[in-house]
């Protein structure tokens, strides 16, 4: 199991491992007393076997012991189901959106933020789930939380980080191609930082390798990146579910609807907030929208990117 990042997980392993050796102990036990029968009671020459008759002090044990375990076990899953359900009042609300193929998380300031969601350590996060398009699973193994996202409905869950640092978020639920891509993190920081994070908003950050702060247009490739674009757009030429972005800028493109339309920074723009509106000819119209999503600050950024992409 991996390490106990929040405050439920001792309680799921504890039920975990409860189960998992009474099913060895019972696996051995049953085992080792079905071959002790087959060697003591195997045929033998001259020797007829005679029915055992009946015993009902073994069959009142062998029903009435499991059905104390069950309730037992019952109990004690019932209580910790509550626990995984049951937000403490004063949890931090942050909605989230799964999308083809990525995670959107709004904080309770209105920011927006793909890929990465920020949370304080040692205080309750109330997770507001819902789909755009298929069904998804928002699946944290740390947390040991795992909540389908269904279209057309709110589903929760919460959880409470107990330490600082980085933990996977992954989509638990096949939902097309770029599945294996959708992948997230869960950044678990001081209250100060959090409240920092918040502040601060979206922008370019200090590249680690470099050391110094990232140009708009190495930016762009960093939120191309967090937003799986390159699950349906590629930068080198190869066809993929989406048109290829390399030399795209500039460029005259044929529509479905049998029009064309001059690839500028407005029908970029136009393509990432209403994806539908000029689908490109030989393309189906799968697109979701970012309308709410990404910041203005942030289009242009993917727009700076988009252009140097000869």
């Amino acid at each position: 199991m991996p390490g106990q990042w929040s405050t439920v997980s001792p309680t799921v392993d504890w039920m975990f491992y409860f189960i998992y050796w009474l099913s060895v102990v019972m696996f051995v036990g049953i085992t080792a007393a079905a071959i002790y029968f087959v060697v003591k009671y195997r045929r033998r020459p001259g020797v007829k076997a005679e029915p055992t008759g009946h015993n009902n002090a073994l069959e009142i044990g062998w029903t009435v012991a499991p059905v104390i375990l069950l309730v037992a076990l019952f109990h004690f899953g019932f209580k910790g189901w509550l626990e995984l359900r049951v937000p403490p009042a004063d949890a931090i609300q942050i909605r989230v959106r799964a999308k083809k193929w990525l995670w959107e998380f709004e904080y309770p300031n209105g920011m927006h933020s793909v890929t990465d969601l920020h949370v304080p350590v040692n205080r309750p996060v109330r997770i507001i789930l819902s789909s755009d398009d298929v069904i998804h699973s928002f699946f944290v193994p740390a947390f040991r939380i795992k909540q389908d996202a269904t279209p057309g409905f709110y589903q929760t869950t919460w959880f409470q980080a107990v330490h600082e640092g980085t933990v996977d978020l992954f989509c638990a639920e096949y939902c097309g191609t770029g599945h294996s891509a959708m992948l997230g993190h869960v950044i678990i920081q001081s209250q100060a930082d959090y409240e920092r994070y918040l502040a601060e908003g979206v922008g370019p950050r200090m590249n680690p390798a470099t050391g110094r702060i990232e140009t708009p247009a190495e930016w762009g490739r960093r939120i191309a990146q967090e937003t799986q674009c390159a699950t349906c757009h590629s930068a080198d030429g190869s066809p993929m579910t989406g048109p290829t972005w390399r030399g795209i800028f500039g460029r005259t493109e044929n529509l479905a609807d049998g029009t064309t339309v001059h690839v500028d920074e407005n029908y970029i723009r136009e393509s990432i907030l209403q994806p539908q509106a000029k689908v490109v000819r030989g393309f189906q119209p799968v697109m979701p929208t970012f309308q709410g999503t990404l910041q203005d600050r942030q289009i242009d950024a993917l727009i700076a990117y988009i252009r140097t992409l000869h």
